[in-house]
């Protein structure tokens, strides 16, 4: 059989893709909701309880969905999900009311938790270290580029035929996927169109604790005991609700604030989506830059991606100064950017940090702090939104990112720094 060169290239390109449709499945309620908010008579505070039932049924599962991606592996675990949140995405369709809708994406919320724990385990299976965080970048372009799809392609549904075509569409295409993955999805070792010369470039590029097949299965008490899950888990904490906020409310923030019809969220909510696809791609590079111009550890090159990227948010931190709506796009194209950039990072550390056997566990443990926090906020800005308006809260947004930046620098310790500290205390 012929082998294809580069072929880690090609099997993140296909976790790119799941991650494009979880995303274009997730942000579809969002632009859908001025539709949505005139047949169903649904209040913004109801809205914020739909994104609150998605946020926490996500949050519940990531942990489980980590558990179940490391026990099946990665091409049966991720198969399974990916499937189960194409049906819930096509049963949102049959919704009638609030409650109706918040139960069918807590549904999907649920399914998409192993989204991200799937995409950085194959990341873990198949790119050296130096190599992950671009790959880490580029599958998580996915989430930008789903968000990116959906006010287009959601918009045309709706003037098309319905708002419950939205929903049948981007199922069926979730579903399609699935079945992608399942027939192409292969662990290196078992990869008939992988180079000896590529195979062995991957396995020379791991960590020892990334190698093989074996080992013990760490216990979930054993991964939160550990300091560098708090290092990972605070700062995710702190700024996942910023990107929470910029896929659930953006569409309805341009209605509400300046009164966006749907063909004008069409064109403009999509463009915070490119900006984050950009956060993605530069944030993936910025650790090697850093490593290679200053000098400094793996651990320490992503914190500093994490630091740039919090001071970034300041942007959209200080919408309220601006009455134009062309600058509040402005300055939450910078937030996307920022966000993205530092999200890849804060999800890259997992794979640095743990090993083979609990990364993805790990990841999800992450995922659920995460998401907490993105749950919060949802019933948050949905109970002040309408009394206080939108731009206070993107203010305490970005003074989360920037406490998530002060937390991930003090916490996360650097393993290579630690051990060249008990060298020198031997030597001494």
């Amino acid at each position: 059989m012929k082998h294809i060169k580069g072929l880690r290239w090609y099997m993140i390109g296909l976790v790119t893709l799941g991650t494009v449709l979880g995303y274009l499945t997730r942000n579809s309620i969002a632009v859908a909701m001025p539709t949505l908010s005139t047949e169903l008579h649904i209040t913004n505070q109801e809205y914020g309880y739909i994104v609150a039932a998605y946020s926490a049924c996500y949050t519940i599962m990531q942990p489980v969905a980590g558990y179940v991606l490391d026990v099946l592996g990665t091409k049966m675990g991720y198969a399974l999900f990916a499937s189960a949140w194409a049906v819930f995405c096509v049963a949102t369709a049959f919704a009638g009311s609030w409650q109706g809708l918040a139960f069918a994406r807590g549904a999907v919320g649920a399914a998409e938790a192993a989204m991200i724990p799937g995409g950085l385990k194959a990341t873990s299976e198949w790119f050296p270290a130096s190599e992950r965080p671009k790959a880490v970048g580029w599958f998580n372009v996915g989430s930008s580029i789903g968000g990116m799809l959906a006010p287009p392609l959601v918009v045309w549904a709706i003037v098309a035929h319905s708002w419950q075509a939205a929903f049948v569409v981007i199922g069926l295409l979730s579903f399609a996927w699935a079945l992608l993955w399942i027939f192409n999805y292969r662990k290196p070792s078992e990869h008939k169109r992988l180079g000896d010369e590529e195979r062995q470039y991957i396995l020379d590029g791991q960590e020892a604790r990334l190698k093989g097949d074996g080992g013990k299965k760490t216990s979930v008490l054993h991964i939160v005991k550990n300091r560098q899950f708090w290092g990972i888990a605070l700062p995710r904490f702190l700024a996942e609700p910023a990107w929470g906020t910029i896929n659930a409310w953006v569409p309805i923030f341009m209605h509400q604030a300046y009164g966006f019809d749907l063909k004008q969220i069409a064109m403009f909510a999509w463009m915070p989506m490119v900006f984050a696809d950009l956060g993605c791609i530069v944030g993936g590079y910025m650790p090697a830059f850093f490593q290679k111009h200053f000098g400094v550890t793996l651990i320490v090159s992503r914190k500093m991606v994490v630091v740039l990227g919090g001071f970034l948010m300041i942007g959209p931190g200080i919408i309220g100064l601006f009455t134009s709506p062309y600058v509040a796009i402005a300055m939450l194209c910078i937030g996307g950017f920022a966000h993205q950039s530092l999200s890849g990072s804060l999800i890259t550390l997992s794979a640095d940090v743990f090993g083979k056997n609990e990364v993805a566990t790990a990841n999800g443990l992450t995922g659920m702090a995460a998401w907490t926090a993105s749950t919060l906020f949802a019933l948050v800005v949905g109970a002040l939104a309408d009394t206080l308006g939108f731009p206070p809260l993107f203010a305490v947004l970005a003074g989360m990112d920037l406490l998530a930046a002060a937390a991930i620098w003090f916490i996360l310790q650097d393993p290579e720094r630690k051990a060249a500290r008990q060298l020198a205390q031997q030597g001494a």
